[in-house]
């Protein structure tokens, strides 16, 4: 095991060195001009020019590129061209509400898509099943942005049970984690269920029946480990999706997430907060499906790792 998580750790390092180099292309392949929009509509081309010098922009690309390595190498991810801070600080006090909001929305998703998924397969072709998966097909068919205005009118505007945008408190997660996770527990009711479908036909599974173990026992003691790996790879793949997919739902509720400031620095052009928060996206995908390979061998014991 633990020659595996070095040999995937190593592993990380030319990962990420090609996602910083492709994000740097696409990054500055984007239309418009940070310098002029930094200096202001009002700016002349003297200022104009004085900004760009300011932000390395007037640096021949490969140069600007050996730059931007360096910087990384160092931990240093720049200063953002639009509120002049550090880019690592703009993004420290934007990742613990988008951290947040995803976990809440994914605790609730695992467990409600779970269930439906498992009572899906266990009455499968009756109208659980179909019940079930009518109300998945709908998670997944409505767009998020759409499915979170019609909350915020129900909700907020028509009962005002609960607050447009964040106020601190947890009601202000209710709308938000709804509408980020309605998608991922549709997902994760149609895998379970089929999951769960081919652990029931096993051989093992109609033994225990045939032997007199309750149904429940059957479900939860025979069934649920071996159905649970491939599960536990689409948990982690959706949680990787849902800290990444958060912008639209943080624009909606103009929630002061790692989303709304991605949104933000690419209508400023902000380079470094746009490379950095990429690049952040990307090794939350690379550590999360470690962290799958690992949940492998405690889930089942009988994986090994070489």
């Amino acid at each position: 095991m633990l020659n595996f998580l070095v040999k995937r750790l190593l592993g990380l390092l030319p990962t990420l060195v090609i996602v910083a180099g492709l994000v740097f292309l696409f990054v500055h392949l984007l239309p418009g001009d940070p310098a002029r929009l930094a200096a202001g509509p009002e700016a002349d081309d003297a200022t104009v020019a004085l900004v760009r010098a300011d932000l390395g922009l007037d640096k021949p690309m490969p140069q600007q590129f050996v730059n931007f390595f360096v910087r990384i190498a160092h931990g240093d991810f720049g200063t953002s061209t639009r509120s002049k801070r550090p880019v690592a600080a703009e993004i420290g006090e934007r990742f613990m509400p988008t951290l947040m909001l995803t976990l809440v929305s994914m605790v609730w998703a695992v467990i409600f898509g779970m269930a439906i998924g498992i009572v899906s397969a266990v009455w499968r072709n009756k109208w659980p099943d179909r019940l079930g998966m009518t109300l998945a097909v709908s998670g997944i068919s409505f767009p998020a942005f759409a499915f979170g205005m019609l909350l915020m009118e129900v909700f907020s505007v028509q009962l005002g049970w609960l607050p447009i945008v964040g106020d601190g408190s947890w009601r202000s997660y209710v709308l938000p984690s709804i509408t980020l996770g309605a998608a991922v527990a549709a997902v994760m009711a149609r895998f379970t269920r089929a999951s769960f479908v081919e652990v029931l036909n096993e051989d093992y599974v109609r033994t225990a029946r045939a032997k007199g173990v309750a149904e429940q026992w059957v479900v939860i003691r025979h069934c649920l480990r071996n159905a649970m790996i491939p599960v536990v790879t689409m948990m982690g793949l959706q949680f990787g999706f849902l800290l990444g997919g958060s912008i639209v739902v943080e624009v909606v509720f103009n929630w002061p997430g790692m989303g709304r400031l991605l949104v933000d620095a690419v209508a400023m052009r902000d380079y470094p907060v746009i490379q950095a928060e990429v690049l952040l996206f990307s090794l939350e995908f690379i550590v999360i499906n470690l962290v799958v390979d690992v949940l492998y061998a405690v889930i089942n014991p009988t994986i090994r790792f070489k």
